[in-house]
């Protein structure tokens, strides 16, 4: 399988492309990023479009936050930097960890902002999760419609027209380039977030087993109400050279933030992806359905930050990546299926040329906390069958 000559992105990740000297398209936009962005000018025009929204409202703005190493640096740099009042808005996908809860104590009362959450029902999110993982091989359609669609309908109802999210897509991926300054729009939602299946889309997939009121915290608002609000929805990564290792080390420093061990993530990276202990099962997906995983997409970001070598980066990911997470044991009690059937339906979505071998996985560690993680029985009897529409 061909892989990135600079970086080791695979020829199966999502929205990459590579030259005729194989490097890939996100290696060319860190060079850009690197090279070409004026960060002091987009500085400028942060303060500039900062200014019309400073004290109009009860808030200057939102800012989403699951308490992530991301999210927790944006509400950091938002409220000592840019000296704004947000509001924090949380979306509770189910599987918040206690070193993550713990952080987030920590930091709301340190900044001092004021915070809502919304949790929605587990009936309705197991039936999603299913669905989701049916159609498209992932099971998260819930939280990333949910983030960003709820949090939209949540700068409707409070009347804050400004949104900050984290970094460009640019830093990862290809749906957007650091020229481009995308906004967090309905266009990037569909593009890039909700697996290209609407809300609409999901009440059909279920055949009214969930009623369409039910689905509203993952249907993105109408746009006409967005533009009477005069929404702006941005992110902080195109105004501010992003760099997560530094902006761990800021959070660390100032917030108390502590990092923590993730399935299928190395040691030297305690600060990504802790929110959710379910990660390693999404991981444990792209693996099965792409042949990379987490470690690959860190390894990249050092590699491209010359903090790594890129066969320090293979060996690295030859180590953690593809390894069956001990969560899986859990994630396939929620949905009361069988790790046959989860097998089955994940290697309906394998990218060529990669083939998943199941028979050569290795078990991976268990996470010292997975005895805390919710284990409550939720009788199901009317779960839909695995057949894909079934």
């Amino acid at each position: 399988m061909k892989s990135c000559t600079q970086c080791l992105v695979k020829e199966t990740a999502e929205a990459t492309t590579f030259d005729a000297a194989g490097s890939c398209s996100v290696c060319k936009q860190i060079e850009y990023k690197e090279t070409k962005v004026d960060w002091p000018a987009r500085g400028q025009e942060l303060q500039t479009l900062i200014a019309p929204f400073m004290g109009k409202g009860l808030y200057d703005c939102i800012v989403p936050f699951s308490g992530g190493k991301d999210s927790t640096y944006q509400a950091w740099y938002i409220v000592t930097q840019l000296k704004m009042k947000p509001l924090i808005v949380r979306f509770d996908h189910g599987f918040f960890r206690t070193t993550l809860e713990e952080n987030n104590k920590r930091t709301f009362k340190k900044l001092g902002v004021d915070v809502i959450q919304f949790t929605p029902s587990w009936h309705v999110v197991r039936e999603l999760m299913l669905e989701s993982l049916k159609r498209r091989g992932d099971f998260c359609w819930h939280c990333h419609t949910g983030i960003y669609a709820h949090t939209m309908q949540v700068a409707l109802r409070y009347q804050v027209p400004l949104l900050f999210w984290g970094e460009s897509l640019a830093e990862y991926q290809s749906f957007y380039t650091y020229e481009e300054m995308e906004e967090v729009d309905q266009k990037r939602f569909n593009r890039a977030t909700n697996l290209g299946i609407t809300a609409d889309d999901m009440y059909e997939f279920l055949g009214g087993r969930i009623p369409m009121r039910d689905l509203y915290p993952f249907a993105y608002p109408p746009r006409k109400e967005l533009a009477k609000l005069g929404v702006r929805s941005v992110c902080l990564g195109n105004y501010i050279k992003w760099d997560t290792k530094k902006q761990v080390e800021i959070i660390k420093q100032e917030l108390g933030w502590e990092g923590d061990e993730v399935e299928g993530v190395p040691e030297q990276f305690d600060y990504e992806k802790i929110e959710c202990h379910f990660q390693g099962i999404r991981d444990y997906l792209k693996y099965i359905k792409r042949g990379f995983g987490r470690t690959n997409h860190l390894a990249n970001i050092e590699i491209r930050n010359r903090r790594m070598s890129r066969e320090d980066g293979a060996a690295l990911e030859k180590e953690y990546d593809g390894k069956r997470p001990p969560s899986l044991d859990l994630f396939l009690q929620y949905l009361h299926m069988t790790e046959a059937e989860f097998l089955e339906i994940a290697m309906r979505h394998q990218v060529d040329p990669h083939r998943f071998a199941p028979n050569e996985v290795e078990d991976g560690k268990k996470m010292w906390d997975y005895d805390q993680w919710d284990n409550t029985h939720v009788p199901w009897p009317d779960r839909p069958g695995i057949k894909i529409g079934g």
